[in-house]
């Protein structure tokens, strides 16, 4: 990082872009807040599921990075109980997950916090999904690149295969957006979002292996993922 640019942030590509980021920005926005005032009802039924079920925190938070790789905290509802092996890890997901959490994750109502993060301006609808923040010091040049975008609640290599992806598959379908990415890439990706919510395509289901670490060369066959809620997550 040098200066005041953050990480991974292409002037000049944000420059090009600088009007349909504008109509993006607003669209998101705009899209937020009609959502959050839809689903408000929902949310507050949800709320009050979590609250009844595990009688403590309602929201899972975590500082992730985001536009040039700008630390946010990201919220969503938390469908997993604190629950730690001997090593002091997290126990798999299988044994933390709820059944009102199992519910949530089928149908990825527990994304829908996330709108406030779009309403704020620290997330995208679509754009990458955002990391841990120890990734960073992992990143390739390249593979930095792909904060020159605002992150997303769902993306390209999200539609193209989700937790079923290499790492190395993510990170080039990650920058095939940055380089690509328009307004209509982005309204096919909602509507092929919407279309695999509802079939509950790419969903990991309860007993299934975990999202291996990125490590900068690839994942390590046998780790686990233990800063992250639970393994189902996009991106």
């Amino acid at each position: 990082m040098t200066g005041n640019a953050p990480l991974g942030v292409n002037h000049a590509t944000r420059r090009r872009r600088r009007f349909p980021a504008v109509c993006k920005t607003v669209f998101d926005r705009l899209a937020a807040a009609v959502g959050l005032c839809v689903t408000a009802p929902v949310l507050a039924i949800v709320a009050l599921l979590i609250a009844l079920e595990r009688r403590g925190t309602i929201l899972f938070t975590q500082v992730r990075p985001g536009l040039g790789a700008v630390p946010f905290r990201i919220y969503k509802f938390r469908t997993m109980r604190e629950a730690y092996g001997p090593d002091g890890l997290p126990l798999p997901a299988a044994e933390r997950l709820t059944p009102l959490g199992r519910f949530l994750r089928r149908t990825s109502l527990d994304e829908l916090p996330q709108l406030w993060n779009v309403l704020r301006g620290e997330l995208s609808l679509v754009g990458p999904r955002p990391l841990l923040m120890e990734y960073l010091a992992h990143y390739s040049p390249e593979q930095a690149r792909r904060h020159d975008v605002r992150p997303g609640i769902t993306g390209w290599a999200q539609v193209n295969g989700r937790n079923a992806l290499s790492w190395d598959e993510k990170f080039a379908y990650d920058l095939w957006y940055v380089d690509h990415w328009s307004l209509g890439l982005d309204l096919k990706i909602l509507l092929l979002t919407f279309a695999r919510v509802f079939t509950g395509d790419g969903v990991r289901v309860p007993g299934e292996r975990g999202i291996e670490r990125f490590c900068g060369s690839g994942p390590k066959p046998g780790t686990r993922s233990h800063d992250m809620e639970a393994p189902r997550v996009r991106g």
